[in-house]
């Protein structure tokens, strides 16, 4: 059922999502001697794949991802289980990288050459932060409620 609070709450949860979900895999990076801003490169190749450029890629990066965490967020407050968000989110950001790593972004060659654990750890990242806010939206709006009895 739709409520008019969905979006903005799904808009709030796919930013938090976009936000957290990146630090596994730039920890791993980190502590690998990687470069951490290889995913975000990688997300850039999304809309400029031939790009070399660092800047253009990072500029593309935050359009691209961006764009994919609110759509996600947009799509997630609507079909997460309520008595376990966090739980769903994270099952569902795993869902979401066997469709973004496994589909779209076998056809990105930078997509490809990442490491997959760590970008496997981001999407549950990703879900679990926007189950979270969703989780904490609903017990805020379930205190406002007036109590029926």
């Amino acid at each position: 059922m739709f409520r008019a609070g969905h979006t903005r709450v799904g808009l709030v949860a796919g930013t938090v999502g976009a936000i957290v979900g990146g630090i596994p895999s730039t920890a791993c990076a980190l502590a690998t001697g990687r470069d951490p801003l290889e995913a975000s490169y990688a997300a850039g190749a999304l809309l400029l794949p031939h790009e070399e450029r660092c800047g253009q890629l990072l500029i593309s990066a935050a359009v691209a991802h961006g764009t994919i965490s609110l759509f996600w967020g947009l799509v997630l407050v609507r079909v997460l289980p309520r008595p376990h968000p966090v739980l769903g989110g994270t099952v569902a950001g795993l869902v979401i990288a066997a469709f973004d790593l496994g589909t779209v972004g076998r056809r990105v060659e930078r997509i490809r050459r990442l490491p997959l654990g760590p970008q496997l750890a981001d999407h549950a990242a990703y879900g679990a932060a926007v189950g979270a806010v969703i989780a904490r939206s609903e017990r805020r709006t379930t205190a406002q409620s007036p109590r029926h009895g």
